[in-house]
């Protein structure tokens, strides 16, 4: 059975989640390291770890299995959740692939450098209602396939 797994702490998609997830009946895992509330919804877990770096992402990896999806905006934990035959997307509605994901990574790290010399960049674009619209429609087929396969 597909499940959902979510890098919950700055995700502004979470109620699309949880209405996806009711709709195909599918268990969520909302991994976040505090200051979420608890869903009421049986279906949707809240996860908590503690503080430390990178403690949400590696209980995803430790936890997500082949064709289940993660829900994330963290390129390096969408690249460990390919690794494991899950799918992956961000909260705009980006999907991330074998064939995207190295491109993904290299972006990263150029940004990173230019901004670690000193070189102002501006940031990704603030996320709309096109985002929002983007992701549910990406998930929805992301979520379907992935229950065929």
């Amino acid at each position: 059975m597909v499940k959902i797994f979510v890098d919950a702490d700055a995700c502004p998609v979470k109620n699309e989640i949880e209405r996806i997830a009711t709709r195909h009946n599918l268990i969520t895992y909302m991994v976040c390291n505090g200051g979420i509330r608890p869903f009421r919804n049986p279906l949707i877990n809240l996860v908590v770890v503690n503080h430390a770096a990178n403690a949400a992402d590696s209980w995803i990896i430790d936890h997500i299995g082949k064709i289940d999806i993660c829900v994330t905006n963290d390129i390096s934990l969408a690249g460990h959740c390919l690794t494991k035959g899950a799918w992956a997307i961000k909260h705009n509605g980006m999907r991330f692939t074998d064939d995207n994901i190295g491109m993904a990574i290299a972006t990263r790290d150029i940004m990173g450098k230019m901004r670690e010399s000193g070189e102002v960049t501006s940031g990704p674009s603030p996320f709309g209602k096109s985002d929002r619209s983007r992701f549910l429609n990406q998930m929805e087929t992301m979520v379907r396939s992935a229950c065929k396969s």
